[in-house]
C-alpha cells in the first residue's frame, strides 16, 4: 500500500478562486449599472456599446460563466484531490482548462457588447465560441474523471455526485441547445424553429440555473458546510436522496417557463408538476445542510462564515418555495414577465448562490494562502448586514414592483378595455427600481469590502494577523 502523502495541485485552484473573485466584482458591477439604467435611461450614455440590451448579457455570462463556473471548477478540482486522497489527473491539463476557459470569457467580453450574439437566454454567445466552450468543458471532464479514477478511497464523497451531475447535465443541454447553423464568421441560426426553439432553450436555461447554480453550489456545500462547521453531514443517506431527486426531477422542470405560450399544454404541466414535485429534494437538502451548521450551535451564534453559509440555505428554501408557486398557472398569470421574475431570480442568486460563494471565500481563500485568521473580522459582520440588506431591499422591491406590475397589465374596465397604459405601469414600478439600484449598489459594496478584506489576509504575515472584536 502507497504511504506517500499525496502532491495536491493548490496553484491552480488559487487561479480559478482568484478569477471567480475578480468577475463577480465586474459581473455584478455591471449588474448596478443596468439597475442604474433602468430608473435613469441617460445612462446609456447614447452609446450602442452601452446600452441595456448589450450589457446585460455581458452581466448574466459574467456572473453564471465567470463569477460561478470558475468557482465551481477550483473547488471541484480541490474537493475531488482531497476527498479521493490522490493528485490531480493532470496538472498541465489542469492549466489548459483555467486558461481556456478565461479566454471564453475574454471573448465573451469583446464580442457580446459589439452586438455579436444568437439572442438566446444564458446562450448569448456565437458559434465559434460555442464550440471553445465545449472543447474546454469535455479537457474539464477529463481532468475531474480522471482525478475520481485515480481516488486512493473506494468511496465517491457526495460533493463529486453533484459535480459530476454538472459536468455531465450542462454538457449535455448546451450543445444540444447550441446546435446552429454558421452563415458567417460571427453569426448563426439555431437548428430549431417556433415552439421547438422555446421548449430547448428552456430545457437548457432552467437546467443552467439547475445544475450550474444549483447542483454545482450543493456540491460545494456539502464540503465546505461539514468543514466550517466542524462536524460531519448531519445524514448522509438524505444527502444522496437530496442527489437523486434533484438529478430525476430539475430535468423535466424548464417548460414552467412557458406557460401560456404556443407551447402545447401537456409540455405546459409537466414542466408545472415537476416544479411541484422539487419541493420536496430542496427542501429536504436544505434541511440536511442547516442541521449540520445546527450541530454547532456555540460556533454559530458568533461565526459570520456560518451565519452566511446559514443565510444562504434560507435564501434557498425561499427560492425553491417561490419557483414552483410562480409554475403554477393562477401566479404565473400575474408574474410573466413582470419584476416579480427578476425578484425571483436574484433573491436565489444574491441569496443562495451569492452568499455561499461569500462564506467559500471567506473560508477558503485564508488556507489556500496558509493564513489562519482574517486580517479584520469587523470587517465580516459589516459585509454580512449589507449583503442582507442588498439582497432583501433588491427582492422586496421587485416582488412589490412586480405584483403591482402584473396586476396593472390584467386589470380591465366593464368593457373589456386596459384600466391602466404602459406608461401608468411604468410610473407605478419607477420608485421601486430606483430601491433596486440601492439594494444592489449595497450587495456589491460589501464584496468590495470582502476584496479589501482578504487582500489584506493573504498579503500580511501570519505573525501580525490580530484578531479584532
Amino acid at each position: 500500500m502507497d504511504t506517500t502523502a499525496p502532491n495536491y495541485s493548490t496553484k491552480v485552484v488559487r487561479y480559478f478562486i482568484i478569477a471567480s473573485l475578480i468577475w463577480a466584482l465586474a459581473g455584478m458591477t455591471i449588474g448596478v449599472i443596468l439597475a442604474a439604467q433602468l430608473y435613469w435611461p441617460a445612462l446609456n450614455l447614447d452609446s450602442e456599446y452601452f446600452q441595456f440590451g448589450r450589457l446585460r448579457p455581458l452581466h448574466t455570462s459574467g456572473v453564471i460563466f465567470g463569477f460561478v463556473v470558475n468557482i465551481l471548477m477550483g473547488t471541484s478540482l480541490y474537493i475531488v484531490q482531497r476527498t479521493g486522497q490522490c493528485e490531480i489527473f493532470n496538472s498541465s491539463l489542469s492549466w489548459m482548462v483555467f486558461w481556456g476557459w478565461q479566454l471564453v470569457l475574454l471573448l465573451a467580453l469583446i464580442s457580446l457588447p459589439l452586438g455579436y450574439t444568437t439572442s438566446k437566454e444564458y446562450a448569448e454567445l456565437e458559434w465559434p465560441i460555442d464550440i471553445l466552450i465545449v472543447i474546454v468543458w469535455v479537457l474539464y471532464a477529463v481532468l475531474f474523471f480522471g482525478t475520481i479514477a485515480k481516488r486512493k478511497v473506494t468511496h465517491i464523497f457526495v460533493a463529486n455526485w453533484f459535480f459530476a451531475a454538472f459536468i455531465i447535465v450542462i454538457a449535455m443541454i448546451f450543445v444540444v441547445n447550441n446546435l446552429e447553423m454558421p452563415v458567417s464568421f460571427m453569426k448563426s441560426y439555431s437548428i430549431y424553429a417556433g415552439s421547438q426553439d422555446a421548449i430547448v432553450q428552456w430545457w437548457w436555461g432552467h437546467n443552467a440555473v439547475g445544475f450550474l447554480l444549483t447542483a454545482g453550489i450543493i456540491g460545494m456545500n456539502y464540503y465546505f458546510i461539514p468543514k466550517v462547521s466542524e462536524r460531519p453531514i448531519y445524514s448522509y443517506r438524505l444527502s444522496i436522496i437530496h442527489f437523486w431527486g434533484l438529478v430525476g426531477f430539475y430535468t423535466w422542470a424548464g417548460t414552467h417557463h412557458l406557460v401560456y405560450s404556443s407551447v402545447p399544454v401537456w409540455v405546459q404541466n409537466i414542466g408545472i408538476v415537476m416544479s411541484l414535485i422539487l419541493w420536496l429534494p430542496s427542501w429536504g437538502g436544505a434541511f440536511n445542510s442547516a442541521m449540520t451548521l445546527l450541530q454547532n450551535k456555540q460556533k454559530l451564534k458568533s461565526d459570520y462564515i456560518m451565519l452566511f453559509f446559514f443565510s444562504a440555505i434560507i435564501y434557498y428554501c425561499l427560492a425553491t418555495f417561490e419557483g414552483p408557486l410562480l409554475a403554477i398557472r393562477w401566479f404565473n398569470m400575474v408574474a410573466h414577465n413582470s419584476e416579480w421574475i427578476i425578484g425571483h431570480v436574484h433573491s436565489a442568486a444574491l441569496g443562495w448562490v451569492g452568499m455561499s460563494a461569500i462564506a467559500v471565500f471567506y473560508f477558503f481563500i485564508p488556507r489556500l494562502w496558509g493564513k489562519t485568521e482574517l486580517w479584520s473580522p469587523r470587517l465580516i459582520k459589516w459585509h454580512f448586514w449589507l449583503a442582507h440588506a442588498g439582497v432583501v431591499i433588491y427582492a422586496v422591491a421587485l416582488w412589490v414592483a412586480g405584483i403591482g406590475e402584473g396586476y396593472m397589465w390584467l386589470a380591465q374596465s366593464d368593457n373589456g378595455e386596459l384600466v391602466y397604459s404602459f406608461v401608468e405601469a411604468m410610473n407605478f414600478k419607477a420608485p421601486w427600481l430606483f430601491l433596486r439600484f440601492i439594494g444592489g449598489s449595497l450587495f456589491v459594496f460589501g464584496l468590495v469590502l470582502m476584496t479589501v478584506n482578504l487582500y489584506k489576509t493573504v498579503t500580511m504575515p501570519s505573525t501580525l494577523i490580530e484578531k479584532e472584536a
